[in-house]
C-alpha cells in the first residue's frame, strides 16, 4: 500500500515527517519521541483501538511506512540537523513563489492571517494531533492538514527573517581597554549548507562508485533540495540517470550542469553521446523517468541504448 499526499509539503516533492507525527517543526528530541511513542502504540497491530484485520493491516502500514521513517529521520541528530536545514531553505523558496501556493484548508488560511503566529500554528498543530489517528482512514487528510499549517509557518518565518532590521553593531572595544571576562560560547556552530551539501555529494559518489545507483540519487535528490543551482550534483544525477539507461532525465541534469558550469568535463564528454542516441531512438522506444526505475538494474551491456553508449563495457 502506498501512501500518496499532495498537499502541504508534500507537495514540493517533499516528506513532511513533521506532519506525520503532528509535531511542531522546531520540536526537540524528547517531544518527538514522546509523541512518536503515542502513535505507534495507537498503530500497533496489538492495540486495542484496531479491532478489525482491515483496521489492524492499515495501521500497520502507517506505521511501518510513514511513522517509523519520519521517527528515524528526526530522531538522529545528523538527520534531523539536515532535515530542518532543507525545510529552512523550502520556505525560502515558498516565500518568492508565495503567489503560487494554495491552501484548502481553513486552519492553515487563519495562520496566514493570524497575529500571533507561533502561539496560533502550535496550538492548532496540537489540537490535530489529539486526533490525527483516532480514524486510520482519514490519517493521511489530518497529515496534509498538519503540512499545510507548516508549510505557512515555514512561510510567515522566513519571510518575517528576511524583513527583520540588522541586528546593532557591537561597540568597539578601544585599544588598550581589557576586555570585560564574558563566558564564550561553546555550543557548535550550525553546519553549513555548503557543507551539507558536500557531505550529500560524498556518499552519492561512494554509492556511485558500488553501482548503488538508487540509493545515490535519493541522496543527489536531497542535494538539489538545498542547492538547485549546484553543477557539480546535475553532473553526477545524470551519470546515475545514464547508468540506469534514462536518457532523457539524464541529458535533462547535463544541459542543467554545463548552463551552471560551462567546463564541465563529465557534461561535455557524455551529452554530446546522449543527444546522438536519443536521435537514433526509434520512435517506438521509451525511456521512463518514473520512480520505480530507479531501484532496477540497467540494460546489459551490449544491448540497448545503455550498451551502446559504454561500448559494450559492464561498468
Amino acid at each position: 500500500m502506498s501512501f500518496k499526499i499532495d498537499r502541504g509539503l508534500f507537495k514540493y516533492d517533499f516528506i513532511d515527517h513533521h506532519a506525520v507525527l503532528c509535531v511542531p517543526v522546531d520540536a526537540d528530541v524528547k517531544e518527538i519521541r514522546k509523541r512518536y511513542l503515542q502513535v505507534a502504540r495507537r498503530l500497533h497491530p496489538d492495540s486495542s483501538l484496531t479491532e478489525t484485520a482491515a483496521q489492524k493491516h492499515l495501521g500497520n502500514e502507517l506505521l511501518s511506512k510513514l511513522v517509523n521513517p519520519a521517527y528515524e529521520k528526526l530522531s538522529g541528530d545528523r538527520t534531523r540537523t539536515e532535515y530542518i536545514l532543507i525545510l529552512s531553505q523550502i520556505g525560502k523558496r515558498l516565500v518568492q513563489e508565495s503567489a503560487s501556493v494554495t491552501l484548502n484548508t481553513g486552519l492553515a488560511r487563519q495562520l496566514v492571517e493570524a497575529a500571533n503566529i507561533d502561539h496560533f500554528y502550535k496550538t492548532a498543530i496540537a489540537k490535530l494531533a489529539q486526533t490525527q489517528y483516532d480514524s486510520l482512514e482519514q490519517a493521511q487528510q489530518v497529515i496534509a492538514q498538519a503540512s499545510e499549517l507548516n508549510l505557512v509557518y515555514l512561510m510567515r518565518s522566513a519571510g518575517k527573517a528576511s524583513a527583520a532590521p540588522p541586528p546593532p553593531a557591537q561597540p568597539k572595544v578601544q585599544s588598550g581597554t581589557p576586555e570585560p571576562n564574558t563566558p564564550k560560547n561553546t555550543a557548535p556552530a550550525p553546519p553549513k549548507e555548503d557543507l551539507i551539501v558536500e557531505q550529500y555529494i560524498r556518499r552519492a559518489q561512494s554509492l556511485i562508485d558500488k553501482n548503488q545507483f538508487a540509493q545515490a540519487k535519493v541522496e543527489l535528490q536531497d542535494a538539489l533540495k538545498l542547492e538547485p543551482k549546484n553543477s557539480r550534483c546535475h553532473s553526477l544525477i545524470a551519470m546515475v540517470y545514464l547508468k540506469q539507461n534514462q536518457l532523457k532525465m539524464a541529458k535533462i541534469h547535463f544541459d542543467n550542469a554545463l548552463k551552471l558550469d560551462p567546463s564541465d568535463e563529465t557534461a561535455l564528454q557524455w551529452k554530446p553521446k546522449i543527444d546522438k542516441a536519443l536521435g537514433q531512438q526509434p520512435s517506438d522506444q521509451k525511456v521512463t523517468s518514473s520512480p520505480n526505475n530507479g531501484d532496477k538494474q540497467p540494460e546489459k551491456s551490449g544491448s540497448g541504448l545503455f550498451g551502446g553508449l559504454f561500448g559494450g563495457k559492464k561498468k
